[in-house]
């Protein structure tokens, strides 16, 4: 068996130094520099929450969608919209009103200033990664204002989007048209590879309304800390009256153990000091926003 290569959730176990079994978890010293990082990054969120005007929009992901799949012949329209090049071929429409509607699962609504298409193109582009410079760029034929379904902190909403359609495929890109200084945006600090930062992150989290418990999910260890190259796993929470950053702490089964590379979905449950509310839940090592799931 070759020893564990660096997968995200590998790396922040070696972080965290802990070993043995339930009972011996990570050394406080270094928990503490984790509660740190949370609170650095509460911090930044507060600041984009607050240069957003307290807006509730806070999607996770992208916030560009492929609709279709595309066509055999047109292999390389792939790889010219992950390197954002993609240019209308006509006038693109601005939109028909000055605002539009978020609508969440839950019944709540927030009215938001809009873009025009060539705006929202303009963001379709800037988002676009990779070097493609051999690719010939997508030509957009057309715009139309609908909505689409988008994830975010307070859960799955409804959003304004644009639909463009492209010259030569029946697939067709939406985008979504909200404002940007309506729409929360964490930047997270900049990357150092030399010492990256700690932690593990999580993917996802699951509360009820009135629940003060919150459920994450994260890459973990195959198998429980029982089981050779195994790991059991706790959480707890940095809190802000904003946004909560979850930092998950892992006991495995032995140190330096020699083990595959191999991760799985795991979860842990972990209570805050009151119901999530309207607050944003952050992962910790970049403090990005996670998607949220309120199940009644």
């Amino acid at each position: 068996m070759r020893r564990y290569r660096a997968l995200p959730w590998i790396m922040a176990t070696a972080l965290l130094g802990g070993c043995g079994s339930a009972g011996n978890g990570p050394a406080v010293d270094s928990r503490d520099g984790l509660r740190q990082q949370a609170g650095e990054a509460l911090t930044r969120y507060d600041q984009a929450f607050r240069a957003a005007g307290g807006a509730p929009f806070v999607p996770v992901g992208e916030l560009t969608r492929q609709l279709g799949d595309w066509e055999p012949a047109n292999g390389s329209f792939k790889e010219s919209l992950s390197a954002g090049r993609v240019e209308a071929a006509s006038t693109l429409p601005v939109a028909p009103q000055q605002a539009g509607t978020i609508v969440w699962t839950n019944g709540i609504r927030q009215d938001v200033p809009l873009i025009s298409a060539d705006e929202a193109l303009a963001k379709l582009r800037a988002a676009g990664t990779g070097d493609c410079s051999g690719c010939a760029p997508l030509k957009l034929t057309g715009a139309r204002l609908t909505t689409m379904t988008v994830k975010t902190t307070r859960g799955p909403a409804t959003a304004p989007a644009w639909e463009y359609t492209i010259d030569g495929t029946s697939v067709r890109l939406a985008r979504v048209a909200v404002d940007p200084s309506a729409i929360v945006r964490v930047t997270p600090p900049p990357w150092d590879a030399d010492h990256p930062p700690e932690g593990l992150a999580i993917e996802s989290a699951t509360t009820t309304t009135a629940s003060s418990e919150l459920t994450v999910t994260f890459t973990g260890a195959p198998d429980p800390g029982s089981k050779p190259c195994g790991a059991d796993y706790s959480a707890e929470a940095v809190e802000s009256d904003l946004a909560v950053v979850v930092i998950v702490i892992e006991y495995r089964h032995a140190k330096d153990e020699a083990c595959g590379d191999v991760g799985a979905q795991r979860s842990a449950t972990l209570k805050l000091s009151r119901p999530l509310g309207e607050r944003a839940v952050l992962e910790v090592t970049q403090g990005l926003p996670v998607a949220l799931t309120i199940t009644g």
